[in-house]
């Protein structure tokens, strides 16, 4: 066994970690976009607008500011864009019409049904599952990275079992993780 092969296995490990934390990240994206029926700029920063014939993140084309709990004012820096800003709110999924006073535009969250909180949570549970067996798929990869080292005789048994309970641990981390985000993005919900 050389030194190549605790490069690799510790490459092999790092990498799995670094692909997990970015998992973790976008899972967070994810419940953040989902509306809890409070004003959140992450329900519309990453919108697309239809800007001059191509398709821009509305956080590049104006502010967005929160004033009060159910209210998102969102100021264009080009007022002449502040039509195509509220055509790509009209076109999205936040079933919210949009109020244009010609300087900016005002979107008032209203109360969540119960009906509605408890079709939320199921969205956001289900989420959470893809998230949890994308954490185990790259957990998968990794450990066949690593088989494959020590069939090819780059890592001892020793090593790679050593390996494997740090993934197994890693893999452990971040599931808790994501059931801890789902439990808290749930509490969100159903808060009334």
């Amino acid at each position: 066994m050389s030194n190549d092969g605790d490069e690799m296995r510790d490459l092999t490990v790092a990498e799995c970690q670094d692909s997990m934390r970015k998992a973790i990240e976008h899972l967070k994206g994810e419940f953040a976009a989902v509306r809890t029926g409070r004003a959140n700029p992450v329900l519309v920063e990453k919108l697309m607008v239809e800007y001059f014939g191509s398709d821009v993140p509305l956080q590049q084309l104006a502010g967005v500011s929160v004033p009060e709990a159910r209210l998102l004012v969102i100021t264009p820096y080009d007022k002449s864009a502040i039509s195509a800003i509220e055509k790509a709110i009209h076109t999205s999924d936040l079933g919210i019409n949009p109020s244009n006073d010609g300087n900016l535009i005002r979107l008032s969250f209203p109360q969540l049904t119960e009906e509605r909180r408890k079709e939320l949570v199921k969205v956001v549970k289900s989420r959470a599952e893809e998230g949890r067996v994308t954490l185990r798929n790259i957990r998968r990869q990794a450990r066949q990275e690593l088989e494959a080292l020590a069939k090819s005789g780059d890592l001892s048994k020793d090593d790679l079992a050593r390996a494997e309970k740090d993934l197994d641990a890693a893999t452990k981390a971040v599931v808790a993780e994501v059931d801890a985000l789902l439990a808290h993005k749930e509490t969100e919900l159903l808060e009334v």
